[in-house]
């Protein structure tokens, strides 16, 4: 099952010794690691546990060659879905599948390691994945709370924020807006507060982040 953690690295291949083995090396990193057997194993865990992926870092060991759904089949589900992009995913693959891995990392997958590869360079690999999972789960919560304050603010506030942040000082968003210049103030004020911003400048890179 998947295992709610700081970060969990999911091994996704048919062939039990791989699974074993793989665990066993995480284990020696202390890593916490979930095993599944199939494509359709992994992805049902993942309909039972909805939007895991949002709130826990990790990382996918996918092999590219497996009964029923293959792992590129799997990978195209992760990439549609923007789970690929949470948790990202290494190919284990063999010799002859190494073409089709390498134009999988174009498309975004994380790398690939070719059977049998160095225990150590893959959990370094690996490591390196849950680094960025973890950095892309910060800068998505961290969007996220800005749209929440965005949404706290009333229109009014809105419009004097978007003038605000074009550098146009109080007295032209008050011939603008057709409110006083104390009005403008008052809304500034409320502006910056409910953003936790200190400046005009501040204000202009966070809506710069936002989008």
């Amino acid at each position: 099952m998947l295992t709610p953690s700081d970060a969990t690295v999911y091994i996704v291949d048919d062939d039990a010794s791989v699974r074993e083995g793989m665990a066993w090396l995480l284990r020696t990193r202390r890593l916490l690691s979930s095993s599944f057997d199939s494509a359709e194993s992994f992805l049902a865990e993942l309909d039972v546990q909805r939007s895991v992926w949002t709130r826990q870092a990790g990382c996918i060991l996918l092999d590219v060659r497996m009964p029923g759904m293959s792992g590129l089949a799997l990978f195209e589900q992760l990439l549609a879905s923007g789970i690929a992009q949470a948790w990202p995913v290494i190919f284990l693959t063999g010799h002859a599948d190494v073409p089709t891995a390498v134009d999988s990392v174009k498309r975004g997958a994380f790398d690939f390691c070719e059977k049998p590869f160095s225990d150590n360079a893959l959990v370094d690999r690996v490591e390196q994945a849950l680094g960025l999972s973890r950095t892309r789960l910060s800068e998505r919560t961290r969007l996220q709370q800005l749209q929440h304050r965005l949404s706290e603010l009333t229109e009014r506030e809105r419009d004097v924020m978007r003038l605000v942040v074009e550098g146009l000082p109080n007295k032209l968003i008050a011939d603008q807006l057709d409110i006083s210049v104390r009005t403008v103030e008052v809304h500034r004020a409320r502006v910056f507060d409910k953003m936790d911003v200190k400046s005009a400048v501040e204000l202009a890179n966070l809506m710069r982040e936002a989008g």
